[in-house]
């Protein structure tokens, strides 16, 4: 018998995946075959990555205020503000009826705080006066601190021209003064103030030395402690603070105290001991108030971080809302493009090749969104700085964790569309109408 043998056609060799730049073309023309819906579909994106840079970026500028703030005063210090009772509970009264108010933080407080406290390594008395000074037709309000030459010491300030004041300016209250770097640019603009003259309530003062800016603004830490910016004060010596001015008799002879500690690690204890002090010679009056700037920037911290926390989950939900965009136009386009991904895998196209190019369409949307949110976040930083006046420092990881997150909502919501694509059955898709 004869037996025919048909010939086996040569198998037809299966075609190969996609490259990344044909995925990329594809995509790309999928994306601009619809240009409007891509745009509104990254708004999500833009204004989530936006938000979550401008968000970030206040937290750590009111950080990094906060810590300037607290620096200015000296990490391991202790400072002592005066305190009137009378203005807050009422001033009280012993049995005669008269005031049972101390005479408020004195000078002699802060000998004795120095002679007895073991733990005190300095000890700065200050007193305050807010006025006006002058110099020709030049003018400008500021605050006339009497300090004692300590006061570089103790918080680490620096001269950036002439000198502070000395020993002999305290035992002869000479009428002279160091300027505050806002003040002097205030007063003598680009002019040499060395060995020029400022009044000060009908007193003239020489000025001897001009400190280094500072750069930190006022305002309270924690709701506690009243800090200013100390570049527009004027020192000048105690002691001719309070012989050449007039004052009240109902006010304090000091504002402040400051206590330097040479153990950083035994701060409390050295504040209960001050405390302890005060209260004695104070009769039990508590006149005053003691903070301590170290434990202060831990509570900032704190506060910062559970801040930063709620800001950033606000602004997330921006993202999350944005990626509910992406699987929702993608499912859309799945749904509008179903001949279209039935005559590509007729024409050989595997599932994966359909996959990666539904899934890369959703990732260009959500990158290219990142990228507008970044310079939408810095845009909106920049005008919060400018008309808020809120310092804002933009850090790299914020930027790195906007464009991971904007790159993780592409993948995580686009994914799933993507299956969808992928999964349908090309002879279903070529009759869909």
């Amino acid at each position: 018998m004869r037996v025919v043998t048909t010939p086996l056609k040569p198998l037809r060799p299966r075609r190969k995946s996609m490259d990344l730049r044909e995925t990329f073309e594809l995509s790309t023309a999928g994306l601009m075959s619809h240009k409007l819906r891509t745009i509104l579909t990254m708004l999500g994106i833009i204004f989530g990555v936006g938000a979550v840079i401008s968000m970030l970026s206040i937290g750590e500028g009111a950080k990094q205020e906060a810590l300037d703030q607290i620096s200015q005063m000296g990490i391991h210090n202790i400072i002592v503000q005066h305190w009137n009772p009378e203005e807050e509970e009422g001033q009280e009264e012993d049995d005669s009826g008269t005031s049972n108010l101390s005479a408020g933080l004195t000078w002699d407080d802060a000998r004795s705080i120095e002679e007895i406290c073991p733990l005190a390594e300095l000890v700065t008395p200050q007193r305050e006066l807010k006025t006006r000074v002058h110099r020709g037709s030049n003018s400008f309000q500021t605050v006339i601190v009497g300090t004692t030459p300590k006061y570089l010491q103790i918080l680490n300030a620096r001269m950036q021209q002439g000198v502070f004041l000395t020993e002999k300016d305290m035992l002869q209250s000479r009428r002279v003064c160091v300027l505050g770097s806002d003040a002097k640019r205030a007063l003598f603009f680009f002019e040499d103030p060395l060995g020029q003259q400022i009044k000060v309530q009908n007193q003239w003062f020489t000025v001897v030395g001009v400190l280094e800016d500072k750069g930190a603004a006022g305002g309270k830490i924690g709701g506690v402690l009243e800090v200013r910016n100390t570049d527009e004060d004027v020192y000048i010596p105690m002691t001719t603070v309070l012989r050449r001015f007039h004052w009240e008799t109902k006010d304090a002879e000091l504002t402040q105290l400051t206590v330097k500690v040479g153990d950083p690690e035994r701060l409390q204890e050295a504040a209960n001991i001050v405390r302890g002090i005060l209260q004695r010679r104070h009769r039990g009056v508590d006149d005053f108030k003691i903070a301590i700037p170290e434990e202060l920037m831990r509570q900032s911290q704190r506060t910062q971080q559970i801040f930063n926390i709620v800001m950033g989950c606000i602004a997330g939900i921006s993202l999350v809302v944005g990626g509910i965009g992406i699987m929702n136009i993608m499912l859309a386009s799945v749904l509008e493009r179903t001949r279209e991904i039935g005559i590509r895998r007729a024409l050989g196209a595997r599932r994966s090749d359909v996959l990666a190019q539904f899934l890369v369409e959703a990732v260009m949307v959500s990158l290219l969104g990142g990228i507008i949110g970044i310079v939408l976040g810095f845009s909106m930083t920049k005008i919060i700085t400018l008309y808020a006046h809120w310092k804002t420092i933009v850090q790299p990881w914020t930027i790195v964790l906007s464009f991971g997150v904007a790159a993780g909502v592409g993948i995580g919501f686009g994914y799933y569309p993507a299956r969808q694509a992928a999964m349908l059955n090309p002879i279903d898709a070529l009759r869909y109408e």
